[in-house]
């Protein structure tokens, strides 16, 4: 059995092919997904805290809501469950 049959064109084992966009799985695709997932928190008038950035808060009248990210999971508290459905809501309809 031939290794890497239908892989390398012989005579081309030296080029290469430029990505124009990322792609799931490289290591900068979590980077973008970080920054679109940031804009969007951002747009929903979210405030990122400044001792981690993967945390994000809003105040709703008297009551905060908290979203914690952390790489694919993330953990949503308040203590108004309206806020907590308000923003399961905003996520789903953009993811």
């Amino acid at each position: 059995m031939r290794q890497h049959e239908g892989f390398v064109v012989p005579g081309k084992e030296h080029s290469v092919c430029q990505l124009k966009k990322s792609l799931y799985g490289l290591k900068q695709a979590l980077r973008q997904w970080y920054k679109r997932f940031d804009a969007f928190m951002i747009g929903q008038g979210y405030t990122r805290c400044h001792y981690d950035n993967c945390v994000y808060f809003q105040q709703s009248g008297g009551s905060f809501i908290y979203l914690l990210l952390y790489v694919d999971d993330m953990l949503i508290a308040s203590k108004v469950k309206s806020l907590i459905d308000k923003l399961k809501s905003q996520l789903s309809d953009e993811f």
